[in-house]
């Protein structure tokens, strides 16, 4: 566990004369910064020069957005940035929102099961890459959240995740409030970022969702190919024949017969995981996946997705495990299953994996799995799994 310190920013010197009088120092940048805040012996942020959250690169053929007034501040996201990765937030000091989500894995979890305080959680930890460039409001799995900011304290309140619950034994989110407080950092932190001192549960969500929005990646091998064309129909110049097939395949729906079976066109993919965010459509269904991941119960529920950006790396390695059970994280698993679908008993499947009332059937070839997969590698970029402005800042 990390042992916090505040540096002080003014020493005052006590001179050795009879009186005794306090001498007057010098302010200078070794011991007061512009801002008023040195935390460099434990953070390692220069608050007198954020990184860029605010006004971020994002290309003009990305147009979806669900911020909703609360646009992203450097200062609020910097503070996000700490809460993010800070322990404190876990009742027992072991578990951050880092711990599930690592930058190293596109902000994914490479445990089936996410594991908190008290155990592991009944759904695999969803990915946050370009969490902002969506048309859904609704987060998690189960879109029980009716936005990002009541998202981001829900696993905070969660007896198993952080453990703050005020139930059954357990500290209250009040209880969170009054440790941020007596932090020697909090109060200073949130009045950088607020103008005041108080620490409340909404400003903690606007911080952490202001953090989690400002992750996004753009320089895949599909953003260059698509900065060079008007459109994702057209094949684009910068991938190699099999990637444009397995583009087309990704967008054109499939035609089938009155068996489900597919006897044209692609198959799909487009019709949910929308480009060229890859967000997920809001109307969409069940996927056909009704167990938890802990393998308890049947859970008709799960009708979201993160973004199919990077999903994998470009190597092609799963960015921890996939879907809402972590099930696998190799894609021809993922093919396979959306290859055969079985629709018995499952009243929330998506109907576009129901053509006309039968489980769909794909009929994918080998050739026609290798080239979809070939495409989907392309929509993962380098940055973000590395950029210092979304690591832990804090200093072990």
């Amino acid at each position: 566990m990390r042992k916090f310190f505040l540096v002080a920013t003014l020493l005052m010197l006590v001179n050795c004369s009879n009186d005794d009088t306090p001498l007057e120092i010098e302010q200078t940048s070794e011991n007061l910064t512009e801002t008023g805040l040195n935390f460099s012996s434990f953070l390692n942020i220069d608050f007198d020069d954020l990184f860029e959250y605010s006004d971020q690169y994002v290309p003009i053929y990305i147009t979806k957005d669900n911020t909703q007034g609360n646009a992203i501040t450097n200062e609020v996201a910097t503070l996000g940035r700490i809460l993010f990765y800070d322990k404190n937030l876990s009742a027992n000091n072991t578990v951050s929102c880092a711990s599930c989500h690592k930058q190293e894995l596109a902000f994914g979890d490479d445990n089936s099961q996410s594991e908190g305080i008290n155990g592991f959680t009944a759904r695999h930890s969803m990915r946050l890459i370009n969490t902002r460039f969506s048309n859904e409001n609704r987060f998690f799995w189960d879109e029980r959240a009716n936005s990002l900011e009541e998202q981001t304290t829900m696993p905070i309140q969660d007896h198993i995740e952080m453990g703050f619950s005020g139930e059954n034994g357990d500290l209250g989110f009040n209880d969170l409030i009054s440790k941020l407080e007596d932090t020697t950092y909090y109060p200073d932190l949130f009045d950088f970022a607020f103008n005041d001192s108080e620490i409340s549960e909404e400003r903690i969500q606007l911080a952490l969702a202001q953090f989690v929005r400002s992750i996004q990646s753009f320089d895949s091998k599909y953003d260059i190919g698509r900065e060079q064309v008007a459109n994702n129909n057209q094949p684009f110049p910068n991938y190699t024949a099999q990637e444009n097939i397995g583009k087309n395949l990704f967008m054109q729906a499939a035609v089938f017969d009155n068996q489900g079976s597919r006897i044209n066109g692609g198959i799909g993919c487009n019709g949910c995981h929308r480009a060229p965010e890859f967000d997920i459509d809001p109307n969409s269904g069940n996927n056909g996946i009704i167990t938890n991941a802990n393998g308890v119960g049947t859970d008709f529920t799960n009708t979201r997705s993160p973004s199919l950006r990077d999903v994998v790396d470009t190597d092609g390695i799963g960015n921890g495990q996939f879907m809402h059970i972590g099930e696998s994280n190799n894609l021809i698993t993922v093919l396979d299953h959306y290859n055969t679908i079985d629709e018995v008993g499952n009243p929330n499947l998506d109907q576009r994996l129901r053509p006309n009332g039968i489980g769909q059937q794909l009929n994918l070839t080998q050739a026609e799995k290798d080239a979809v997969i070939a495409f989907i590698r392309t929509l993962s970029g380098t940055d973000v799994y590395t950029n210092e402005k979304w690591s832990d800042p804090f200093i072990e």
